[in-house]
């Protein structure tokens, strides 16, 4: 049952990408590679860019399309499943970026797709 839709995911948005740069400081990431701290907050920089241009209920400059914007939380969602491997992330920041990963793939994933009028 997919059932987050364009509103839900634009209200979602804005406290995700402030999340993705004040947790790696509040959790201290980067014990295992100084990467892991650096990626979510350059992440969480470029997602707060992309919600503010999205064409979507609280998008301020609406210049890229909404299935853009998924596209690149699906990219996302992948790099951040897979840099623990790639980056030997230990501990506490391989599971930072698992559940990040996990939670926008699910957010992705469980996407209701809009009726075309």
């Amino acid at each position: 049952m997919k059932f987050i839709t364009k509103r839900i995911h634009a209200f979602l948005d804005y406290p995700v990408a402030i999340a993705l740069i004040t947790l790696p400081f509040l959790l201290g990431l980067g014990n295992s590679n100084p990467l892991a701290l650096q990626l979510s907050v350059a992440t969480g920089i470029a997602a707060l860019i992309l919600t503010i241009l999205t064409d979507h209920h609280l998008g301020i400059i609406k210049v890229l399309s909404y299935k853009l914007h998924l596209t690149v939380d699906f990219l996302v969602a992948i790099v951040f499943i897979i840099a623990p491997f790639v980056f030997s992330f230990q501990g506490i920041d391989a599971y930072y970026y698992w559940v990040n990963g996990i939670a926008v793939l699910a957010v992705v994933s469980l996407h209701k797709p809009e009726l075309s009028v």
